[in-house]
């Protein structure tokens, strides 16, 4: 590692390597968007995963196109594990042909995925290190407790991107909002979104408190409606919804990604667990009330306050064992967060709400 770094010269493709879900990806706009601005001539192609290549299609920003990664240990895993020898070595002979110029990891901490990288052929390579992983050319030091977006800036910064903005921005496209339409008509009073998911259930919050909370912004005249787009998360949607004294909206299962997107654009707040449509609606321009666990705020906490509150447990120790899992990891996947009041959800949420109204 050294540095500083200067702008690679003459780079006409550039390859990402980012194949995470929905809340990863988000922490590194900002990241890209100061790659498109150091690099405005060349095309920026994402290694990601099917739903990137949905996703982004015809979705103007940094990035141009998508590359679906194949399974691959530490990258992709699906199924049973098996990795797709096969479809390997079809893509990197594939992405051999791409001739990138450069080719930018910041998928983790590097043991699996510096090697992938390398295998790329780049004529140069940048990205995340810890001491098991294979150097490229260019590292910084993948350390956990570090703000996502900031980590991912700093990687951009070894290739000479300089900083663009620290808040993740994601544009729409009209057919976002259309499908949010059918969802959600647009003719109403002000929509408020529920999520009470989220891919760890370490990270849930009660049900119950997020059907007071429902509760409350109704009698504030909110529309609300609660969100899932995972199986599992179905059963906590519907706990939700029948929780609730005031009607909501059930939208578990029945918006797609780039819908959810033209819905969270459109909500006055949207009150959720760490999550990844949490982190969506703040790159739409949502108002957010996010409930966190404090090791997670540090990571993937929001930059700013004006219109991103949270609510956070302070819990170290594991409600089961009692170990400090800072420390120690366990292996109880019971909530971290079930400790957090509702008063401290409910109170930012009822302000930003009011803030929405009067265009604060």
């Amino acid at each position: 590692m050294s540095g500083p770094y200067r702008r690679v010269k003459d780079v006409r493709r550039i390859a990402v390597l980012r194949a995470n879900a929905i809340g990863d990806l988000v922490f590194a706009l900002p990241s890209l968007d100061s790659l498109r601005a150091a690099y405005r001539q060349a095309e920026i192609v994402l290694l990601g995963l099917p739903w990137h290549a949905e996703f982004f299609a015809g979705r103007p920003g940094p990035i141009d196109r998508v590359e679906v990664v194949p399974v691959y240990r530490g990258i992709r895993e699906e199924g049973g594990g098996a990795e797709d020898v096969p479809g390997q070595e079809r893509f990197f002979a594939a992405m051999a042909r791409e001739r990138f110029d450069l080719a930018i990891q910041i998928h983790g901490g590097g043991r699996n995925s510096n090697p992938f990288v390398l295998r790329l052929g780049a004529r140069v390579t940048a990205g995340l290190r810890t001491p098991d992983a294979a150097p490229l050319d260019r590292w910084v030091p993948y350390i956990y407790y570090q703000p996502e977006i900031h980590r991912y800036l700093e990687v951009m910064a070894l290739v000479g991107a300089r900083p663009v903005g620290f808040e993740p921005r994601l544009r729409l496209l009209p057919g976002d909002l259309e499908e949010s339409y059918t969802a959600v008509p647009e003719a109403g009073p002000p929509i408020v979104v529920l999520h009470p998911g989220a891919g760890d259930p370490r990270r849930h919050w009660p049900t119950e408190g997020f059907a007071a909370v429902g509760d409350a912004l109704a009698q504030a005249g909110a529309r609300v409606a609660v969100i899932g787009g995972r199986p599992e998360e179905r059963p906590l949607v519907d706990a939700v919804v029948d929780g609730m004294k005031a009607p909501a909206l059930n939208l578990a299962g029945r918006i797609s990604l780039r819908g959810l997107a033209g819905l969270l654009s459109r909500c006055a707040v949207v009150v959720g667990n760490d999550s990844g449509p949490l982190h969506l609606a703040h790159a739409v321009g949502a108002r957010t009330v996010g409930v966190y666990w404090c090791g997670n705020v540090i990571t993937a906490g929001p930059l700013t306050r004006s219109r991103h509150r949270l609510a956070i447990s302070w819990r170290l120790n594991c409600p089961v064992c009692g170990v400090d899992t800072t420390r120690t990891p366990c292996s109880h996947h019971v909530s971290f967060v079930a400790d957090v009041p509702v008063d401290e959800v409910l109170e930012p949420a009822l302000e930003l709400y009011q803030d929405a109204l009067h265009g604060g």
